[in-house]
């Protein structure tokens, strides 16, 4: 007698539904498809149909974003929009909109909402999007620049490019 028939043929089922329960978890996500899927939540704009671009330059450097198609001019005015008020609050040190995408630890960061008065930074439009400037005139800002712009690069992968 193997014993109690309906203990079997639970036993059974539990065994054929975890594989199944194991199939559906999805995997753990990259940085990069973490920042690519969550970005729609601070960024008005797609990713899939922007680009953004870092320029590092010897007083800081530059951010742009730009539509990576003409048929994409309706990005423009959410791209433009959210570059002026993030210029605006980046000039106060308040960085805490890409600190909650990438997170708090962000390379540079910390150096850049501590030395905010110790940079310039100004918005501009373009024809295809916007670009926000950073200068500064000491090498602590200018290397938190570099350092905040090189984890972006990394967390955004082919939403970004160096140039």
């Amino acid at each position: 007698m193997l014993g109690n028939p309906h203990s079997f043929i639970i036993g059974v089922c539990v065994c054929l539904a975890v594989p199944a329960l194991a199939d559906n978890a999805s995997p753990p996500q990259s940085r990069q498809a973490h920042i690519h899927h969550q970005g729609h939540s601070v960024m008005p704009f797609s990713l899939k149909r922007t680009l953004h671009v870092f320029r590092m330059t010897e007083s800081g450097g530059s951010m742009q974003v730009v539509i990576r198609k003409p048929d994409a001019a309706d990005q423009l005015s959410g791209i433009q929009r959210h570059l002026l008020h993030m210029a605006a609050r980046f000039s106060g040190g308040d960085f805490s909109v890409p600190a909650s995408l990438h997170g708090e630890s962000m390379p540079g960061l910390r150096e850049l909402e501590a030395g905010a008065a110790r940079m310039k930074v100004t918005y501009a439009p373009l024809p295809d999007g916007g670009e926000i400037r950073f200068e500064a005139e000491d090498l602590e800002m200018i290397t938190a620049i570099h350092r905040w712009f090189g984890a972006q690069l990394s967390e955004h992968g082919a939403d970004a490019q160096a140039q």
